[in-house]
């Protein structure tokens, strides 16, 4: 119970965590956040670190010149971090997707669950890879089930470069421009939840679709 508390005071308040870590790290911030982004892309069974959100503290961060952090250069780095995480996540699902096929789930992660977004592959093709990047927890899963599945990988690496291109730079920059705004900086929290709120909303809106679907096909 602790842990989890500590979890979301951290999660809740990354722009002040992230600040008293440059202070103590230096320039080992920018390992900080290689490994963070690398594991909340490259491991499939830990999808509720922060994303979204750290870059964006990331960004406002770099954007106060005491700190010393490049915000170009902590681009890079996630962008490398990120890109080498979801290689992981998709090779770890070509080895361990056809297990999960055969049982009723692993873990957390349900056969149904695999076929389900196997078919969503299937009807929106390789941009949902890009989507998927910008969609918390569904960015982890999602490269494991393109391992798993039938996506070949010289057409999933052009996507998974695509997507974290876009998704670096612009949550990174955002932050860097807006993060130290004195609104933003006082409603950090609310911030933090409103980037998160965004970028479930795709999967409210395919929820919501699906369940009128079955609501349809019954009556």
């Amino acid at each position: 119970m602790e842990f989890l508390t500590q979890f979301i005071d951290f999660f809740l308040h990354l722009d002040k965590h992230l600040f008293d870590i440059v202070q103590e790290y230096g320039t080992l911030t920018y390992v900080i956040l290689f490994l963070i982004v690398f594991t909340e892309t490259g491991l499939v069974i830990m999808p509720l670190l922060p994303g979204d959100s750290l870059l964006f503290a990331a960004g406002a961060i770099a954007a106060n010149e005491g700190t010393g952090l490049n915000v170009f250069l902590i681009i890079v780095i996630l962008i490398i971090a990120a890109l080498l995480g979801d290689n992981v996540n998709y090779f770890m699902g070509k080895k361990f997707g056809g297990e999960i096929k055969k049982r009723e789930r692993i873990l957390f992660l349900k056969r149904e669950y695999l076929e389900k977004t196997e078919a969503f592959y299937e009807k929106h093709g390789g941009s949902t890879v890009i989507m998927a990047r910008f969609i918390p927890i569904v960015r982890t899963v999602a490269p494991f089930v393109a391992g798993a599945g039938s996506m070949n990988y010289s057409k999933y690496i052009g996507y998974c470069v695509l997507g974290a291109v876009l998704w670096v730079p612009s949550l990174t920059l955002l932050g860097y421009f807006f993060g130290n705004m004195e609104i933003v900086k006082k409603n950090f929290e609310l911030v933090i939840f409103g980037i998160i709120g965004f970028s479930i909303l795709p999967m409210i809106y395919q929820f919501l679709k699906s369940k009128m679907t079955k609501q349809n096909v019954a009556a």
